[in-house]
Parts: structure tokens; C-alpha cells; sequence
């Protein structure tokens, strides 16, 4: 995993949620993970990762994630099984 993705991992899993994240390195880093991100409807999108298949949405009026949304990312990576400690192992 690239230092860049891993860094984002990690800050997603770590401490308090930063407000600083722009979508595009989100999903960036979903496809890294295997991840496959398609639109779906509106500012929603279809994530498919380890088998398990969610929804997340981009930032709306912006392109940088607020902390509720990175939350959210974090709550579906944790149920896709990614675990950053794993990660840099690899």
C-alpha cells in the first residue's frame, strides 16, 4: 500500500476524525483497496469491498469530506474487514 493510502487509513481510524479530506483520495483509496466504487444516484455511491457492499455519499457543496461522512467511510471499512494495522504488514 502506498504511503499516501496509508496515511489516510490510518488518519480515518485514528483519534479524532480529521475535516480535511477530499473525496477523490477517498475513493482513491477504496480502489486501491480493492474496492469497486460506481455512482449510484445523486451524490451517492456503491461500494463493493471483501464482499460487503455499501453506500457512501460525497461531500455535497465541496469536495472535502466532513467528519460525519469520514465516519461513516470508517464504519463501512471496519464491516468490509480492513483493518489498518493489518495493512502495514503488507
Amino acid at each position: 500500500m502506498s504511503h499516501k493510502h496509508e496515511s489516510l487509513l490510518r488518519s480515518i481510524f485514528d483519534g479524532p476524525v480529521s475535516g480535511n479530506v477530499h473525496w477523490r483520495e477517498i475513493e482513491s483509496m477504496l480502489t486501491h483497496l480493492g474496492a469497486r466504487v460506481e455512482p449510484h444516484h445523486g451524490a451517492s455511491f456503491r461500494v463493493a469491498l471483501n464482499g460487503v457492499e455499501g453506500f457512501l455519499h460525497r461531500p455535497h457543496n465541496s469536495n472535502t469530506c466532513n467528519k460525519q461522512e469520514l465516519r461513516h467511510v470508517r464504519d463501512y471499512l471496519i464491516a468490509a474487514g480492513v483493518d489498518p494495522s493489518q495493512r502495514h504488514a503488507e
